[in-house]
């Protein structure tokens, strides 16, 4: 079920890109991570950097390789990824998920709200910057 309101930067969400895109372009269902804040002139849409299980060739300024420190459910599961901050996009909540983990106690469904650090943040958007052709933050 798709999101109906912005996610905290650093949220972990599931993206559907295969509708509308063609490769090179994303083109199936991924994690991706929030890097944007909610800007009112904005309403219905988030930027996100997609993650990728695959090791990048060749490996370049705008990769960072991820131990998401929080749980990620079935089937994604809690394994090294890498951020590909050279495919950041703005994209609609239509698309997005929140990470469904079980259900509560109470019978609801809960969900994966935990939130990166500032230090994977900062070194993600050093990474955009790069993928950009800026500098890096320092």
């Amino acid at each position: 079920m798709a999101i109906q309101f912005h996610p905290k930067r650093g949220t972990v969400l599931c993206a559907n890109f295969d509708q509308g895109f063609r490769a090179p372009e994303m083109v199936k269902r991924r994690l991706c991570i929030v890097v944007s804040p909610p800007i009112h002139a904005r309403a219905g849409l988030c930027t996100v950097v997609p993650l990728s299980t695959t090791d990048p060739d060749p490996l370049m300024s705008y990769h960072y390789k991820l131990d998401v420190p929080f749980v990620i459910p079935a089937p994604w599961g809690n394994r090294s990824r890498w951020v590909k901050a050279d495919m950041v996009c703005a994209v609609g909540f239509h698309r997005l998920d929140l990470l469904r983990l079980d259900k509560g106690r109470d019978g609801k469904r809960r969900y994966q709200t935990s939130v990166l650090s500032s230090v994977h943040l900062n070194q993600i958007v050093s990474c955009i910057l790069c993928s950009l052709g800026g500098p890096p933050l320092t």
